[in-house]
């Protein structure tokens, strides 16, 4: 089986997980056009060796990372947490470290490894002077030499800096880091994939900072906001948790800033433990990257009981709506609702109107439901909002019939309709639009 297919084009290289700092996934490939993109051909393939190794826990694993391109080395992470360096134009290994993870745990998203990051210290040579980092699925921030593959020993414990979340995981595997680390100025930036609805008092999901060179802590920030009572009635927020950042950071050097696209608090689709709008879950939060300070904060969704974490990267581009006179940095969030909110890259002030209309608000008893929701008048949504019966489809009459009939029968009142007893059909899925 091919596990890692890849066709390279431009010459700026792919340094970043989105290909830049800001998610852009733009190369510019002018050898390859419309003409000539036909007879492309595969020029090699790699295989990591995980499915012969590993394969009782390989059916446990997703391959979705993004390899990137720097110093002439293509490097990647395998589900099980070896980072693989390849010579771009062969195919053939350069180096490998492997982060040794067990592989007695059950983690609660699979084992995965979307990507590894980048840093170049401006003011040292040598070994460990350009280096590869990486989270691991059993809570560790790795840092390796980029030219050599071998561990950074000056980086925490000989290096790697094991995470502490500060409370008793129900299993290992609970909590893991999946998405690659965002580096900004001297600082390393990690987030979290934790296990949902198993607990509501759940791990934080904490953003933790760390310095490049040694690996000492720089700052934290909590999603769960202990200082907005608002926000979390009833002191809710001392009994909640997750909210974590599971997906990819963006990051703004010249501003300082860092984008946050968190998720929903925990458990999921039951919200009457947790009143208020939930801020800052369900957001994107900008945070100074030298400091941990939050800057600004838009919400996608007021207490989610949908499970609508924002599981895209924030974009970061320029646009310039219609009566600006110079076109604008700008943040875009697409979110599994099908919205994609353009926001202000400094203020976080939405550049296109965002209107807060009602929705239901007729759920199970105990809940606690936001009466509005925000929705962008720009662009339009980028999937259907809501299904029917009528929008039933099977290959055969009697599929079609079946899936009619279970449409019929279970609520479905478009977008943000409350989970029920009778039963509710989430629409966009939770999977995303």
């Amino acid at each position: 089986m091919i596990e890692l297919l890849l066709i390279l084009a431009g010459a700026a290289g792919w340094s970043h997980y989105g290909g830049d700092e800001g998610g852009s996934r733009y190369v510019v490939a002018q050898q390859v056009d419309r003409g000539n993109v036909g007879s492309l051909a595969v020029a090699w393939e790699f295989h990591s060796g995980d499915m012969a190794d590993k394969p009782e826990a390989v059916r446990h694993s997703a391959l979705e990372v993004t390899p990137i391109l720097v110093r002439d080395k293509l490097v990647y992470c395998t589900p099980f947490n070896r980072i693989i360096a390849l010579d771009p134009g062969r195919g053939t290994k350069l180096w490998e470290y492997d982060a040794q993870i067990s592989l007695e745990q059950n983690p609660a998203n699979q084992y995965v490894c979307r990507g590894v990051s980048y840093w170049q210290d401006a003011h040292a040579s040598g070994e460990c002077s350009a280096r590869i980092f990486m989270g691991t699925n059993d809570a560790r921030l790795i840092a390796v030499d980029a030219d050599t593959g071998r561990a950074c020993q000056d980086f925490g414990n000989a290096g790697q800096v094991r995470i502490d979340i500060g409370m008793s995981l129900l299993w290992p595997g609970e909590f893991q880091i999946t998405s690659s680390p965002a580096v900004i100025g001297d600082v390393v930036i990690v987030g979290s994939a934790i296990g949902d609805n198993a607990r509501a008092d759940s791990p934080r999901g904490t953003v933790r900072a760390f310095d490049a060179r040694t690996g000492a802590p720089r700052w934290t920030f909590d999603p769960v906001a202990t200082d907005l009572p608002q926000s979390w009635q009833n002191g809710s927020a001392a009994h909640t948790g997750q909210g974590n950042v599971w997906s990819t950071m963006s990051v703004d050097p010249a501003r300082d800033l860092v984008f946050l696209p968190t998720s929903s608090a925990s458990p999921d689709f039951f919200g009457g433990r947790r009143p208020g709008d939930n801020r800052y879950s369900d957001s994107v939060v900008a945070l100074r990257g030298s400091t941990g300070e939050v800057v600004w904060h838009f919400q996608t969704v007021h207490h989610d009981i949908w499970d609508y974490d924002l599981a895209a990267q924030p974009n970061l581009v320029e646009v310039q709506p219609e009566g600006f006179a110079a076109p604008v940095a700008a943040v875009l969030q697409p979110t599994k609702t099908g919205f994609v909110f353009t926001l202000d890259r400094e203020t976080g002030k939405p550049l296109y109107p965002v209107e807060e209309r009602p929705v239901p608000t007729d759920a199970v008893n105990g809940e606690w439901l936001s009466p509005t929701q925000p929705f962008p008048t720009k662009p339009p949504p980028l999937v259907p909002q809501k299904i029917t019966a009528d929008d039933a489809w099977g290959l055969t009459f009697l599929d079609r019939g079946a899936c009619r009939k279970a449409i019929a029968s279970h609520r479905s009142n478009g977008l943000f309709t409350p989970p029920s007893l009778e039963g509710t059909i989430l629409y966009p899925f939770t999977a995303a639009g």
